[in-house]
């Protein structure tokens, strides 16, 4: 069976969902690997350290779809609506197709592809369970995107991140604070604490506490009802709106006296919650940064604009779009470790076998013989 790697072709990705170093581990699983020439060149491999793993390289996209039994894609489906269109069309019956594909908010995609009776398995729907951590390209990639946070803000505040006694006196180190405890935000802190920053962070799930702290950083108590405030998978919960106002008539003393404010809370299948308010952003101080990693979810910032940099009385709100992309290669590596792995826990004798009984192979299944089969994914689509 040929396994396909196209292109990417959304605006401005530079992944690839195969490395040259993951081919080894498909070949030995009686796979071949057919990739579009050029795939790799962005994240910095070249069709030649393919070719040395003995993989086929192809001028044609067309040929790809055509030839390959399973494709791999970063960007697929729902995750590439506009130019992702043409693909969609070329996908055939039986095929099966792994990657992002925006199963939540992508209904109209998702019902094609259900309609064109391909297999699809949707990297964001992974349970966070033990055994799938090694699948789970959603914390993969929000480990790249909250380290991508900090640098974004380091090079835009108008201060040193670090303490330092100089001559010309001593320099105080800036103040983060981090809203959201989850992958992106541990990784956020863990940055910022490198740099030399004095960390704070907040999250409404109070497990997270000890993670926060273990990192150096301090974490912000606020006097909220919490009970219940994480979801499946250990995300956080959407909650009502009045406790979201509560969270931000507290949440304004710690922004007054914050240097960096990098945000990333999020819930699956739903516009993000707006934490930071425009007054709350005036109450910061002048040359201060707010990064915004929910921006692509319409951001927790109300001033952000998705993939702008705005400055709102004299605070400066970055709503960066796609941050993994911007760090193709590692982002890349390990992609592509998370998405072979699925692929292998599908194959057997150089074959894809689906048992439905293992809870990886069956929460991760978006759609198969021309229906939308994920439970989760039928209700927040009302199907």
């Amino acid at each position: 069976m040929i396994v396909g790697i196209p292109k990417e072709t959304f605006p401005d990705e530079r992944r690839v969902a195969l490395i040259p170093a993951g081919v080894s581990a498909l070949r030995d699983a009686d796979l071949e690997v057919m990739l579009e020439s050029g795939a790799g060149v962005a994240a910095g491999f070249l069709d030649a350290s393919y070719q040395e793993k003995g993989v086929e390289i192809v001028p044609d996209r067309e040929e790809v779809f055509q030839k390959a039994g399973v494709l791999l894609q970063v960007r697929g489906g729902g995750a590439n609506p506009e130019e992702g269109k043409s693909d969609l069309k070329r996908l055939r019956e039986g095929q099966v197709l792994i990657g992002f594909l925006e199963p939540y908010s992508g209904a109209r995609a998702v019902r094609e592809l259900a309609e064109r009776k391909v297999t699809s398995f949707a990297m964001e729907l992974i349970p966070r369970i033990t055994r799938a951590q090694s699948m789970d390209a959603l914390s993969s990639m929000a480990t790249v995107a909250g380290y991508q946070a900090v640098l974004l803000s380091a090079g835009t505040l108008p201060k040193m991140f670090p303490m330092m006694m100089t001559a010309a006196g001593t320099i105080v180190p800036a103040k983060v604070f981090v809203v959201g405890a989850g992958v992106a935000g541990l990784q956020a802190i863990a940055m910022a604490r490198r740099l030399g920053a004095v960390v704070s962070a907040y999250d409404v799930r109070p497990v997270v506490k000890e993670q926060v702290e273990s990192l150096g950083a301090k974490f912000v108590e606020m006097e909220l009802e919490t009970e219940g405030a994480e979801g499946t998978g250990g995300y956080a919960k959407e909650m009502d709106e009045g406790f979201y106002r509560k969270q931000r008539e507290m949440m304004i003393r710690v922004l007054a006296e914050s240097d960096v404010v990098i945000t990333t809370a999020a819930v699956p299948g739903k516009k993000a919650p707006i934490l930071i308010t425009r007054e709350m952003v005036e109450a910061m101080p002048q040359g201060s940064v707010v990064v915004d990693l929910a921006a692509e979810r319409g951001g927790n910032c109300e001033v952000t604009k998705p993939g702008e940099t705005v400055v709102e009385g004299g605070v400066t709100v970055l709503g960066p779009m796609n941050l993994p992309a911007t760090i193709p290669n590692h982002a890349s590596q390990m992609y592509s470790k998370n998405v072979s792995n699925l692929l292998l826990l599908l194959v057997k004798e150089g074959e894809i076998h689906l048992n439905m009984e293992d809870e990886i192979i069956r929460e991760s299944m978006l759609t198969r013989d021309g229906e939308v089969v994920n439970a989760r994914v039928r209700e927040a689509l009302s199907l």
